[in-house]
């Protein structure tokens, strides 16, 4: 469940002021839109949710590793957008040039970039037309890939900037294109619901 937060002695945070205020709430997930307003994302999260995350997390993160092409980020990273928005995936991917390209501070704070890859896992309370605008706003800000996994639906929802949404069932293979070469899986295979 995602819910609004109002601070009315702060109508907006700056990032520095997002930053601490992350870092002095660490139990909660907290998120900023392009407007500025804050998002809580309520934990924990349900166990079989949890799992399938990790097990998302650990299929890129194999292929990752096999081939060391980027870094792989789990679902506490977060991320300012050039909207202004501060956005925290489930799972995401930052090739290793734009990896490497970062500061030490940069890397110890939420960085000024869209990853090149994201995963948002639909749980049982979000609602789907939410996540798939959240979507959009990824892709409007520069992430190349990006998947809605729906496991209520069995469906995966594909953003690629220039193209339009493919929907694609947990039966099917689903491809890392041209942003994760050489990645492939099938989520039936590795997700339960």
């Amino acid at each position: 469940m995602i819910l609004p937060l109002n601070i009315p002695a702060y109508p907006s945070f700056t990032d520095d002021e997002l930053v601490a205020f992350c870092m002095a709430n660490p139990d909660i997930m907290v998120e900023r839109d392009e407007h500025g307003q804050l998002h809580i994302t309520m934990t924990p999260t349900f166990v079989l949710g949890s799992s399938n995350n990790s097990e998302l997390i650990i299929e890129l993160g194999l292929w990752n590793r096999k081939y060391k092409t980027g870094r792989v980020i789990e679902s506490n990273g977060g991320f300012f957008l050039e909207d202004k928005s501060m956005r925290v995936p489930d799972v995401a991917w930052i090739h290793i040039d734009r990896w490497n390209a970062m500061s030490k501070e940069e890397k110890r704070s939420f960085p000024r970039m869209a990853p090149d890859f994201i995963i948002e896992l639909k749980s049982e309370t979000d609602s789907l037309r939410y996540l798939q605008k959240k979507m959009a706003k990824w892709i409007e800000n520069g992430v190349r890939l990006a998947w809605l996994v729906c496991p209520d639906s069995q469906t995966t929802y594909v953003y690629e900037p220039g193209k339009p949404q493919l929907v694609v069932h947990f039966e099917e293979t689903l491809s890392g294109g041209e942003v994760l070469i050489g990645f492939s899986t099938r989520l039936s295979d590795i997700l339960e619901y």
